[in-house]
């Protein structure tokens, strides 16, 4: 089991659907999405396995998204990749899977034994 670490602002930028306009809303969608695909697979999510805690990690405009079970929000106080890599390194002994298709975001998880997928991985393109 492993926990599942979320860039939220990189997989909703990975998809141009109008999520600029209203980020907060793109951020919830993300999170209600997440939740489904939890409690529709039993914790087993496709490509990545089981799945122990799924953490959304939130910044800016999105900030104030709460958690639902399933998934727990974490708000950003500041940089999202920085709190990212904080959780990386939190989770380094129990295992984690961060979803980011940033490539220096990547590089820093890494180094705390993260394994990385993409944006697809949990938000197919439409």
């Amino acid at each position: 089991m492993s926990v599942l670490i979320v860039d939220a602002a990189n997989v909703v930028g990975s998809v141009p659907d109008g999520w600029w306009r209203d980020r907060r809303a793109a951020a919830e969608r993300l999170r209600d999405r997440l939740a489904e695909r939890d409690a529709a697979a039993g914790g087993e999510i496709e490509g990545i396995g089981a799945v122990e805690e799924i953490v959304l990690v939130v910044e800016g405009a999105a900030r104030g998204v709460e958690s639902v079970p399933g998934v727990r929000v974490d708000p950003a106080p500041g940089s999202g990749d920085d709190r990212i890599v904080e959780l990386a390194a939190a989770h380094a002994e129990r295992g984690c899977v961060v979803v980011t298709a940033d490539r220096e975001l990547r590089e820093r998880v890494r180094a705390y034994g993260a394994r990385c997928v993409g944006p697809r991985t949990v938000r197919p393109a439409d």
